[in-house]
């Protein structure tokens, strides 16, 4: 099963409003096989200090990248940094490392 892609530009905003959301997306993204394959930006995006930086995080699969977005659990976290960040994400299919 070809394996599944969060392509993202995180613009954060304000760091500390944006600890909510990183303190919680980060265990549901890990639940569903997800792994950051980028390092450099990803520790930006942790530590909430990214301005317009991409990344890109990996899952087992398409489907569980897009199971993982779909979730409630996910979509509830995203309204945790709604006033914090904006993130640009597309889920790609079979993208290549």
């Amino acid at each position: 099963m070809p394996k599944g892609y969060w392509v993202v530009t995180a613009n954060i905003t304000d760091p500390e409003g944006f600890t909510p959301y990183r303190e919680t997306a980060g265990a549901i993204i890990a639940d569903h096989g997800g792994h950051a394959i980028i390092r450099g930006d990803v520790t930006e995006v942790v530590e909430g200090v990214a301005h317009g930086r991409s990344f890109i995080v990996e899952f087992p699969s398409y489907q569980a990248a897009k199971d993982c977005y779909a979730s409630a659990e996910y979509q509830a976290a995203i309204d945790l940094r709604k006033d914090a960040a904006r993130f640009d994400l597309v889920i790609a299919e079979g993208l290549d490392d």
